[in-house]
């Protein structure tokens, strides 16, 4: 593929705004975590009660996830994208009134944490299923690294410009995130999914909110992709347990922390960029199982490490290799899926990455306390690496494939 794909993408008027929507909701929503999370513990001194708001976002998405799959393939994706801004945007502003009132209970937060968890359960697979429709299809591999690559900056910028408000005032944060949520919404409302091509008959379309399963299960190429993701996240990562490091192993105090949890995102964003110029063109899936194995790897190495500089590019290493298997992933899955089967793939794919990400959290934390954090890590990481290995024994057909431009959507019976 030529260098000039990176730009490509960035040249369609729809991609831009729709990677600036997304930007921005991304930020708003980091912002306001910040403060939610200070004003939750300032209440209660209680370290579970910012456990229990991840919990209640995520509940919804288990409820919800899976019938907005298929409401993203019967009804406008762009609408239903619409509507989770602008209840992401409704929260910001509750959330402002919230911490005018000085609460003295967090039962507010909570609700609207369930609200916020709601929207995006409905709203995110109907926004994953769109970029295919913004772009020609060629230059698909570099708007997914753009696109990861601007999710992975949200992720830094957002929380520090978030502390740097919240020091002024708390409710600065919250105005702010409602007014970066509303500028999405106008981003968003713009779009439009000029290259939408169903791909299957009008009856395929209509069946029920488990045809993405199926359609996952019976197409090899899409569930060892997928699994071999799931595994990756729930044996190797580690995040959770930085706090440990930094404090028992490191010995670098809450600014060394602050450091091992930046640097797997700066990472991914040096690897995003350098995809979004150069996609990579041949031995696709070999390449995802090398970097999956890669990621492992760097996982042992973290474990290993006594040095923080050591530790650090580590961590960098595993979120470079991490960003590389995102970017394939999520290109293979919607060249190879349907158009009128994506909001369904893709919120299996959602529910599936989702719980692995908290799944994995807790793994880590169960083999830390049994076995110590240094062992965790490490039986963790060598064991995504026998994954990866396996993985390319256990599907052969994702192991062959070679350019992404010979992958086309599987036909779904009738």
């Amino acid at each position: 593929m030529s260098h000039t794909q990176g730009r490509g993408a960035f040249s369609e008027r729809d991609f831009r705004l729709f990677w600036l929507g997304s930007l921005l909701e991304a930020l708003a929503m980091t912002m306001a975590a910040v403060a939610i999370g200070w004003q939750v513990y300032s209440i209660t001194g209680d370290p579970l009660d910012l456990g229990l708001i991840g919990l209640v976002e995520f509940l919804p998405l288990l409820l919800f996830a899976l019938p907005a799959g298929h409401l993203a393939d019967r009804l406008p994706r762009r609408a239903l994208f619409v509507s989770m801004l602008v209840v992401d945007g409704a929260v910001a502003i509750g959330l402002l009134f919230v911490s005018m009132s000085e609460p003295t209970s967090v039962t507010p937060y909570f609700g609207l944490a369930f609200c916020t968890g709601v929207a995006s359960a409905i709203g995110a697979p109907a926004a994953r299923s769109m970029t295919p429709t913004l772009i020609p299809a060629e230059t698909l591999p570099s708007a997914m690294a753009l696109s990861s690559t601007g999710w992975q900056s949200a992720t830094i910028a957002g929380p520090a410009l978030g502390g740097i408000l919240f020091s002024i005032s708390p409710e600065l944060v919250y105005g702010a995130s409602a007014s970066l949520s509303a500028v999405a919404v106008g981003c968003v409302v713009l779009v439009r999914e000029r290259y939408r091509d169903p791909a299957v008959p009008a009856p395929v379309a209509r069946r029920g909110i488990l045809e993405g399963v199926r359609l996952i299960r019976r197409t090899p190429v899409l569930l060892g992709a997928i699994s071999l993701d799931l595994f990756a996240v729930f044996l190797g990562g580690a995040v959770a347990l930085t706090p440990v490091f930094a404090q028992d192993v490191l010995h670098v105090g809450p600014i060394g922390l602050g450091l091992l949890r930046s640097a797997p995102a700066v990472g991914a964003i040096v690897a995003g960029a350098i995809l979004a110029r150069r996609p990579i063109a041949r031995r696709v899936g070999p390449t995802l199982l090398v970097v999956v194995a890669g990621f492992g790897a760097s996982m042992v190495a973290f474990g290993l490490s006594r040095q923080m500089w050591l530790s650090l590019l580590a961590l960098a290493g595993a979120g470079a290799f991490d960003m590389v298997s995102v970017v394939l992933r999520a290109t293979i899955l919607p060249l190879v899926t349907p158009d009128a089967l994506r909001g369904r793939v893709n919120a299996v794919e959602m529910v599936f990455i989702s719980g692995s990400n908290e799944l994995g959290a807790f793994e880590s934390g169960v083999g830390a306390a049994l076995i110590g954090a240094v062992p965790a890590v490490v039986i963790g990481g060598l064991a995504t690496v026998v994954v990866a290995f396996a993985w390319s024994r256990l599907f052969p057909s994702l192991a062959r494939v070679d350019r992404l431009d010979e992958l086309r959507p599987v036909e779904a019976p009738t």
